[in-house]
């Protein structure tokens, strides 16, 4: 019985430690833990209004290049901090 709840405990430990950490700075620091890049694309979407990608691409053509914003784009989706709406325009999701 002892043995069981200490396997139980070794397979919750590695869990919860990587997790808490990464959502923790990420709720109390949303945009100081954002690479550069994502910041400055985060910086020109907003929540209530949709934005194409081309127009990203275009405001952001000196500063980054387009596989920069795509890859971005791609992180910032996956972290839910942004949304991909039809016709690859994007808004934040917070």
């Amino acid at each position: 019985m002892g043995r069981s709840a200490a396997e139980v405990k070794l397979a919750l430990t590695p869990q919860p430690s990587p997790e808490s950490s990464g959502s923790s700075s990420a709720s109390l620091f949303p945009d100081e833990a954002l690479p550069p890049h994502e910041k400055k694309i985060l910086c020109l979407l907003k929540a209530d209004e949709q934005t194409h990608i081309d127009e990203l691409v275009e405001k952001l053509e000196n500063e980054l290049t387009p596989s920069e914003i795509f890859a971005a784009l791609f992180e910032l989706e996956l972290s839910g901090k942004v949304r991909q709406m039809a016709g690859k325009n994007f808004v934040k999701s917070f």
